[in-house]
């Protein structure tokens, strides 16, 4: 996603009986469903935020590869020579039980946590010796399983937070409201509101952010890692504690992020419906160590994930 890149809200619904979803934005089909038709933009048969104008898959959206990743504390093992790849543009899902290693693999991935050996590239750039305000410098935005909003703070104000990282306007010309820097503060608040739009919260802007129901606070937090301007998004359980109308459009703007603006979605999630629907790929973590890695479709039948999730059958 580059800077101020123009955005624009959802379109009409599709057709909610498997129409195809629109083209990708580089210029070519998005990929097919495993069950031989085409993906559909919304994983709940409605077309989510597109930007036909907007920025394109190609080499400004790297590729995010893991290879070899281990981590342990003491004694215990918490990864172990996990490996995937994100390719560029599309949602990847990385799923498992509880205590699977999938926070821990975020955290590495975000530079809160130290890998014990592996390695973790974007494009060019090796991420595991990197500190997260450098690994946020090069466009991988974040967003937790906890909300984080100032809750006093104004939607608008907190949403600007994320522009931090492209602030130019130092802090003696932004104290002395130097016309420079009045210009630039101008140009990020343009670009909130489009973001602010583009996930659907144009109206609660002026609102304190610890007034919004739970699922606008979501979306809020979703904003404002999409006001980084990032090349790829680390969402951690962001439909978790939503009513199923909040997950419906959370989904939704999901899919406008890879379908409208081509960025690159690594997404941890328990709403397995909504993972099979939306991801194009999906890795699946058990004890620290990956058991499956491929389409919603075969994951889905592997039999080492089936006995993740539900246990060996015992014999009568």
């Amino acid at each position: 996603m580059t800077d101020d890149a123009p955005l624009t809200g959802p379109p009409d619904p599709a057709d909610p009986n498997g129409t195809p979803g629109p083209a990708h934005p580089n210029g070519t089909s998005h990929p097919a469903d495993p069950n031989g038709t085409s993906h559909p933009a919304d994983p709940n048969g409605t077309s989510g935020p597109t930007d036909p104008t907007g920025p394109v898959t190609g080499p400004d959206v790297p590729a995010l590869v893991v290879e070899g990743l281990t981590v342990r504390f003491a004694g215990l093992t918490a990864l172990d020579g996990i490996g995937f790849t994100v390719r560029p543009g599309t949602v990847h899902a990385l799923i498992g039980p509880n205590g699977a290693g999938k926070s821990t693999c975020f955290n590495v991935l975000s530079g809160v946590y130290r890998a014990t050996a592996g390695s973790v590239r974007l494009g060019a750039h090796e991420l595991t010796a990197l500190p997260p305000h450098r690994i946020a410098d090069l466009g991988v935005g974040r967003i937790f399983q906890n909300l984080a909003l100032p809750p006093r703070a104004t939607v608008e104000d907190s949403l600007m937070l994320g522009r931090h990282r492209l602030t130019r306007t130092g802090f003696l010309a932004a104290g002395l409201r130097l016309p420079s820097a009045a210009r630039e503060e101008a140009r990020h608040r343009a670009r909130v509101r489009e973001i602010a739009a583009f996930v659907g919260l144009e109206k609660q802007l002026a609102q304190p952010a610890g007034s919004l129901p739970y699922g606008q606070q979501k979306l809020a937090e979703l904003a404002r890692a999409l006001c980084m301007e990032p090349k790829l998004l680390l969402l951690d359980e962001p439909v978790a504690g939503m009513t199923a109308d909040e997950r419906r459009r959370t989904a939704s703007v999901i899919a406008g992020v890879r379908d409208g603006l081509g960025i690159s979605v690594l997404l941890v999630e328990h709403d397995m419906g909504l993972v099979m629907r939306l991801a194009d790929s999906v890795t699946v973590l058990d004890f620290g160590r990956r058991i499956a890695d491929g389409t919603p479709g075969d994951v889905q039948n592997d039999p080492a994930v089936v006995r993740a999730y539900l246990g060996e059958e015992t014999a009568a």
